[in-house]
């Protein structure tokens, strides 16, 4: 065992010594040391219920013949860390989160590891520790929160909170309800309701094979989730005796497998970044021919349909997806009428097909392949003039109305200003909104723009004004939102260019995105653009220095 580094031979009587002050008898000296790093905290939602977990995982360790060892790695909340300077830590916490797992397991020599996570950042993060660090592991997400409700009335964070700012303002709803569903829209521990960022990562991990069955979809709060983190921890034991490793289980085929699943449930547009870092995490297995790259989300673009439609772009929760089926159901599905859909083990030790077999699936939720709610896929990249490196949009959300659209460009240099000018009714019906030096260098940090593109929806703007950005976007944004654009504004991309009035034309269809202004203008522009410098300090200077575009996945 790796742990023998740290517990065998004459010269580790203090290594053994100082691992029984942790409370390590004797007999468990020579059991597999397994890590459970949690990112329990009191201030996500999505994490508060850790701390059962965690000694469910313990149990099951322990009861698989394994010694548990509990250590902590930070979260950060993107609901409660957006619309202000915060979100800029959102997502390089994802490689700091990478880092500290990383960090313990080596130092310690750990055996195995149980990553207990659940939002945004934090699942991508570990699944980079895991490929990175190679040791038996397995991902155990805490799952999704109730459905809120009140009046009667099916509530989410999104539409429940977010999008209920704009119908405030607008005036079709009282300051008295929108002090009601503020109480009503989260009320349990999990992860926000839709398939938004962390409920899409929960599900692309358990497609790839590195949770056990059901546990992406199975609520927070349920005795379900209980069992399944219990037998997470003893699973992870049979794992490290086998020595399967994540490299075993992530690789170019999983990887595709789990773009498929993201393409076919119209996921967030984060797991485009997140997809992108995990393959980079496993590269030094696979030669460069074969690593995962934006052109493996574009060829299968055009080839897979949209079967599931989950909130934001439907009124269909994370509670009643588990109820239809769940993510079982999708792979059965996807391996009876999906071609590039692989047949894989993961780290239930059996293959896709056997675990799938019996699935049960709800057809109201879960649309047979054959007949899907569209033949385009939930997500795609649009390429053009202001995009040569690629951006992309959340087809799903976007309604068939408005594939084709065309706007006069209102640029601003920072989410602040666009929200001002949101706030204060200076967007009109046929704008493009324009958000930039808001990318992974330019922020720095790459923040999500879920306040405006909310409040564009509340207004009743959705299908009438369109917002691109080199940001990013929540998992629960829904209307004409490009985000990703490179290259950035920081880095001279034409998106820096675009003035007040410019012409621009999205083509869902074409997959393009467009700034309708001749060369020479361009280049007449380009002569007059102020070079860009990164003023921050810390954490964020060290990011901005060292990140790559969003095109490669932020890595």
């Amino acid at each position: 065992m790796k742990s023998d580094n740290i517990k065998q031979g004459i010269a580790k009587t203090p290594h053994r010594s100082l691992l029984m002050a942790t409370g390590v008898s004797k007999r468990n000296m020579n059991s597999p040391f397994i890590g459970i790093a949690s990112s329990f905290s009191d201030l996500v939602p999505g994490h508060i219920g850790m701390r059962d977990l965690e000694r469910q995982i313990e149990k099951g360790i322990h009861s698989g013949g394994g010694q548990a060892f509990i250590f902590g790695v930070p979260a950060v909340c993107d609901g409660i860390a957006m619309g202000h300077s915060g979100m800029r830590y959102s997502l390089p916490s994802r490689d700091l989160i990478a880092d500290c797992v990383e960090t313990v397991a080596e130092a310690h020599q750990l055996d195995g590891l149980v990553l207990l996570s659940n939002c945004d950042k934090i699942t991508p993060g570990m699944l980079i520790a895991a490929a990175r660090i190679n040791i038996p592991t397995i991902i155990v997400t805490a799952g999704p929160m109730l459905d809120g409700e009140s009046r009667c009335e099916k509530l989410s964070m999104i539409k429940g909170a977010f999008e209920a700012i704009g119908k405030y303002r607008n005036g079709e709803i009282t300051k008295e309800r929108l002090l009601e569903l503020e109480e009503a829209s989260c009320p349990s521990a999990g992860a926000c309701q839709g398939l938004y960022t962390a409920n899409t990562m929960a599900c692309l991990t358990e497609v790839m094979g590195m949770s056990l069955p059901h546990c992406a979809t199975a609520a927070a709060v349920s005795s379900e989730k209980r069992r399944i983190a219990f037998e997470s921890g003893m699973q992870i034991v049979e794992l490290v005796r086998q020595n399967k490793c994540p490299k075993d289980i992530i690789n170019r085929d999983s990887l595709r497998n789990a773009i498929i699943a993201d393409l076919a449930m119209g996921g967030s547009t984060n797991s485009f970044l997140h997809i992108l870092a995990i393959g980079n995490a496993i590269q030094s297995e696979t030669s460069t021919k074969e690593q995962i790259s934006l052109n493996d989300f574009d060829e299968l673009s055009e080839k897979i349909h949209q079967f599931v439609k989950l909130e934001p772009s439907n009124d269909i929760t994370m509670t009643e997806f588990h109820k239809a089926g769940g993510i079982n159901a999708v792979l059965k599905e996807l391996l009876k009428s999906v071609p590039e859909f692989k047949d894989l083990e993961g780290v239930s030790l059996e293959k896709t097909s056997k675990i799938v077999k019996n699935a049960y699936s709800d057809s109201r939720v879960i649309h047979p392949y054959s007949e899907p709610f569209t033949t385009k896929p939930g997500l795609g990249i649009l390429r053009g003039n202001i995009a040569p490196e690629g951006s992309v949009i959340k087809i799903s959300a976007v309604d068939k109305s408005c594939y084709e659209f065309e706007g006069a460009a209102r640029p601003f240099n920072s989410e602040e200003e666009a929200m001002e000018a949101l706030e204060n009714d200076k967007i009109n019906a046929g704008d493009v909104i324009v958000i930039r030096y808001e990318g992974p260098k330019g922020g720095p940090g790459m923040r999500e723009m879920l306040a405006p593109t909310s409040l564009l929806v509340g207004k009743g703007l959705g299908t009438k004004a369109a917002l691109i950005t080199d940001g990013r976007f929540s998992g629960g944004t829904r209307g004409i939102c490009v985000g990703h654009i490179c290259p950035e504004a920081a880095c001279g991309g034409i998106i820096a260019l675009i003035e007040n009035g410019d012409k621009i034309k999205i083509d869902i269809n074409k997959r393009s995105l467009e700034l309708l202004i001749d060369e020479k203008t361009l280049e007449d522009r380009r002569k007059n653009l102020k070079p860009f410098k990164i003023k921050s300090k810390g954490f964020l200077g060290r990011y901005a220095r060292t990140v790559s575009d969003a095109s490669h996945g932020a890595i």
